[in-house]
């Protein structure tokens, strides 16, 4: 039996246990996987910043769209008022499926102003051929105070992003690359990729939503979080008591057109 890449002990922020993180080669990103639950590296970066963030997670109003993966389930199992949704078109909007998602257009969302303290994405604004519109009703959802938190790969780093497809006006797609799919447990073929995004997805989401964002960025075997495009972007919506009288956010100064977003970096072991 060959010996695997990489073998580390920690604790993992998804199950919350002493483990050992193991990977059969040298693509971390779906390979180092935690022994006790499967959860992989971007799941748990996810986790982590969100502990941080929002150490009473469980007692709050959580929205994952498209959540099917460890963490997705950890999150259901430990937050009552948990929420998940995936884009079903053969469900009517707003409807729960037997399977006990609720079908949501993350484009149009059929969910009241202000219902949400946190809105999760994972590996979903890749896909999106609309991304301005879904960022802009993610921040419609949020309560002032709360935050979108996500994973998106971030392929093209400090270059520019790059549309890969769009959307016709006669609903048709047209093809700027190379089709590219990813896994997609809703459709067998799999899920487009639209855009190859870089740094700048942070201002593209703010200038598209009035919400503030920050890029984590995490270095740490000690939970398992090692890997290529692993980042976990927050995108906090702002407190009433920072709105100007003319409505305007005024958090903090705007970042230069083209400027990159603070980044936040943990490296540890």
């Amino acid at each position: 039996m060959n010996a695997p890449f990489l073998e580390c002990r920690g604790r993992c922020p998804v199950c919350e246990e002493e483990v050992v993180f193991s990977s059969p080669d040298s693509w971390l990103r779906d390979g180092l996987k935690c022994s006790a639950c499967g959860s992989i590296p971007r799941e748990r970066a996810l986790m982590r910043v969100l502990a941080e963030l929002a150490p009473d997670w469980r007692q709050l109003a959580i929205h994952e769209s498209s959540g099917c993966s460890v963490s997705s389930n950890r999150l259901r199992e430990q937050c009552p008022g948990y929420v998940a949704t995936q884009y079903d078109p053969a469900t009517p909007w707003g409807q729960t499926h037997p399977h006990g998602y609720r079908s949501e257009d993350l484009e149009a969302q059929t969910f009241a102003d202000e219902t949400f303290d946190i809105v999760v994405t994972q590996d979903v604004f890749e896909h999106m051929f609309a991304p301005d519109r879904a960022i802009s009703e993610i921040g419609r959802t949020l309560k002032p105070g709360g935050f979108h938190i996500c994973t998106v790969p971030i392929v093209r780093k400090a270059a520019p992003s790059v549309r890969r497809a769009r959307r016709r006006e006669d609903g048709s797609i047209e093809h700027l690359a190379s089709p590219e799919y990813h896994g997609n447990p809703m459709d067998p073929d799999g899920s487009l990729v639209t855009v190859d995004w870089g740094y700048d997805i942070a201002d593209y989401l703010d200038q598209a939503s009035g919400l503030s964002t920050t890029i984590h960025t995490i270095d740490d075997l000690s939970h398992g979080i090692r890997a290529a495009y692993i980042e976990v972007l927050v995108s906090r919506k702002a407190f009433a008591s920072q709105v100007t009288l003319d409505g305007r956010i005024d958090a903090r100064p705007r970042s230069r057109p083209g400027a990159f977003k603070r980044l936040v970096h943990r490296l540890r072991g």
